[in-house]
């Protein structure tokens, strides 16, 4: 099996279960334990990878789960894109070296736009707009039953340690 089939075994494995439409997946066990999840880390736990790219986007997948803890399916559907777009250039004659290259100017331009674009001091924003960002992030999580309870105490803890300087501005 070559790299990109594997990883694109493994993108669609978790396609249809990412975002808010996303779809369960039932799972079964070698005893017979069911298990019913949309949670990319969980999916990718239960399968017995044996390819070593499969792998490394299992691992991706962990490292993703323990660092942030939410996202595990965007990283690694995100990578497995990286990949079969990349493997395409390649296919063009585009020297792998390149496409890194390209991949490393394309980071560092994706991360300052998103600094200076997309990001909002958290003081600048609202009680009910820090509420919903909790509750967004909590929605996916073992806890969304009670994302309205812990969305609010999320919110209350930023605005508690929140520093004021002497002119007033946080």
């Amino acid at each position: 099996m070559s790299l990109i089939t594997a990883v694109q075994a493994i993108s669609n494995i978790l396609k249809s279960s990412l975002g808010p439409q996303g779809l369960d997946k039932m799972l079964v066990d070698n005893i017979g334990d069911v298990t019913i999840t949309n949670d990319g880390a969980t999916i990718l736990k239960q399968l017995e990878v044996q390819h070593p790219a499969a792998k490394i986007l299992v691992n991706l997948s962990e490292l993703q789960d323990q660092e942030v803890g939410d996202g595990t399916t965007s990283v690694v559907l995100l990578a497995s894109e990286l990949l079969r777009r990349g493997n395409e250039l390649i296919k063009m004659d585009i020297h792998p070296t390149t496409v890194i290259c390209g991949y490393k100017l394309v980071m560092k331009e994706s991360v300052k736009y998103i600094k200076e674009k997309l990001s909002e001091r958290v003081s600048n924003l609202g009680k009910d707009v820090i509420i919903n960002i909790a509750k967004t992030t909590l929605s996916s999580k073992f806890i969304s039953y009670e994302s309205d309870y812990f969305a609010k105490m999320v919110a209350n803890a930023i605005q508690s340690v929140k520093i004021i300087n002497e002119s007033g501005k946080t």
